[in-house]
């Protein structure tokens, strides 16, 4: 059964150039990741700095492996650390 994963992040504005770098090199990895389906990236309407991907998976398994990614790890731990937070995810059936 397919998965969806609620990645949640806070952007200051001055911030939004170099994440959305960090966030293209991220796709294109998620892209050749087994088990990948879709992803969509939404800004929230009522609150300018905060935005939302969600994660299409075949499985919670393909997650878990990807999470794993050492590419993946990379990428995101530079995103973190411009951002000054820990992304947060959710993980839904």
């Amino acid at each position: 059964m397919s998965v969806k994963i609620f990645i949640k992040r806070t952007v200051p504005a001055t911030k939004i150039p170099e994440l959305t770098v960090l966030l293209k090199r991220m796709r294109s990895v998620t892209l050749m990741q087994p088990g990948y389906i879709s992803g969509q990236t939404l800004k929230r309407l009522d609150k300018a700095d905060e935005c939302m991907v969600i994660s299409t998976w075949r499985s919670v398994g393909d997650w878990n492996d990807w999470i794993k990614n050492e590419k993946r790890i990379a990428i995101q731990d530079e995103i973190d650390s411009l951002l000054g937070a820990e992304t947060s995810y959710e993980i839904y059936e």
